[in-house]
């Protein structure tokens, strides 16, 4: 095939463009700019664009479609240029489906631990030599690649996302790949830009197991009251697969499942993580691997990246980064933190930098989801506020939305850096959480320096 990638800079859309290269596919792209590691990886495979930018005559009638990412808009011209000429154009789960209609597609959604539970799927299957086609939306250990798609092989294990699926399709990602089999972790309001009232929300998860192919399987946390409500609506003819939390121990931060092997000691922490791993369990049962391989592999599962990610550690003082930017996730990235080192105090620095949870009327659901947290800090720039075209938000703002005492808030980089070193000059826990960057603060050179 002749494939072009409109946006093909993120994330997942750089996985893509690299698996179908890796394939033999003729690929091509473009984006009004490049990060790391989308830049370097695209660059080593040959497939960066000499300019950035927007370039209808990258159009052309040899194409056989062309996929359109996210970050593009309605009116981009390469994407009119390709509707003029009638290429096929593919938002990038439609794609998906495209490749992999004539397999067992397992659909991992949910409003948090999708990340992790699809990455503990494939750590298991890679542990035990089990090829599967897959997507998932970070880094992991062993995968160069973040999308595999193959002829041959039976199950795709796919990430599934309720977010929109391009500029053209206001249908979430997940609705495209009618599941044959779906895990559906959680449910608590996000996306508060294209989902402003929180029954919208919901609605995305009816129609998810409405989707579910006849006759396939729904596995479910029944210990989120949201997920059994929908559950108990669902009027699909689906099988369905309980799951809530195994039993574990917790000892001086290390936590240990208990099975009828014995007790087996995790490099991950963290209830909800707890309740992420017996998911996971549940769909590697649905695909053929037992109870014995499943919890062979997962002892080496070390976590997604930013997902509680280790960043450094010296002299009883810690600091992890995490992806949490949701209220639910921020609440239990907290509460794992603070359940794996109960005996110190734990800092969480918080970045307030997606458009919910800047938003004045949203902001309110993140009260109470520090408070297991000793001290805290919340951050955010005025100017993304701006760029997002979002009602000015103040320092104010934020403390009242919060509703703790204990709370600082900055909206400066270099008090975010100079309150972290404060912190770890004693032992205790800093729990960086963010989907951006603190405004690129390079916390590995910033804690390397302590």
């Amino acid at each position: 095939m002749k494939v072009h990638l409109i946006a093909m800079g993120g994330s997942a859309m750089h996985n893509l463009a690299l698996e179908l290269h890796r394939q033999g596919h003729q690929v091509s792209g473009s984006d009004d700019a490049f990060f790391e590691p989308s830049r370097s990886r695209l660059d080593q495979a040959g497939l960066l664009p000499p300019s950035t930018g927007w370039e209808p005559e990258r159009i052309h009638a040899g194409l056989d479609c062309v996929i359109l990412g996210m970050h593009a808009r309605r009116h981009n011209p390469e994407l009119l240029r390709a509707q003029e000429r009638e290429v096929p154009v593919y938002s990038y789960p439609e794609f998906l489906y495209q490749q992999s209609q004539h397999k067992t597609r397992v659909v991992i959604a949910g409003s948090h631990g999708k990340t992790t539970i699809t990455a503990m799927i494939l750590h298991v299957l890679h542990y035990h030599g089990r090829d599967a086609d897959y997507m998932v939306g970070a880094q992991l250990e062993g995968f160069d690649h973040m999308v595999r798609l193959t002829e041959h092989n039976e199950f795709i294990i796919l990430e599934g996302d309720e977010y929109l699926s391009s500029p053209l399709d206001s249908r979430p990602k997940f609705l495209h790949y009618h599941p044959n089999i779906t895990l559906l972790s959680g449910i608590a309001w996000d996306h508060y830009n294209v989902f402003p009232q929180y029954e919208q929300y919901y609605h995305q998860f009816e129609r998810l197991l409405e989707a579910v192919a006849p006759g396939g399987a729904v596995v479910y946390n029944e210990a989120d009251p949201e997920v059994r409500r929908v559950l108990d609506e669902c009027e699909n003819e689906v099988k369905k697969f309980p799951y809530a939390y195994p039993a574990y121990s917790v000892e001086e931060g290390q936590f240990s499942l208990q099975t009828t092997e014995g007790p087996i000691p995790l490099q991950i922490f963290g209830r909800h993580n707890m309740n992420n791993l017996e998911g996971a369990r549940w769909i590697c049962n649905q695909i053929g691997l037992t109870n014995e391989e499943f919890y062979e592999a997962i002892v080496e599962f070390e976590g997604a990246s930013m997902r509680l990610e280790p960043l450094w550690e010296k002299d009883q003082r810690r600091a992890f980064r995490d992806y949490a930017h949701a209220p639910s996730k921020v609440r239990a990235s907290v509460q794992a933190v603070a359940e794996a080192f109960p005996a110190q105090p734990v800092y969480a620095c918080l970045e307030l930098h997606t458009f919910s949870s800047l938003s004045r009327d949203f902001i309110r659901h993140y009260q109470g989801t520090l408070a297991q947290a000793t001290e805290a800090l919340v951050y955010f720039n005025p100017e993304v506020v701006a760029h997002k075209k979002l009602p000015a938000l103040t320092v104010e703002d934020v403390r009242q939305a919060f509703d703790d005492p204990r709370l600082t808030v900055a909206n400066s980089s270099q008090e975010v850096k100079t309150w972290a070193r404060a912190k770890l000059t004693h032992p205790g826990t800093l729990l960086l959480m963010t989907s951006g960057t603190f405004d690129g603060i390079d916390w590995p050179a910033e804690l390397a320096a302590l």
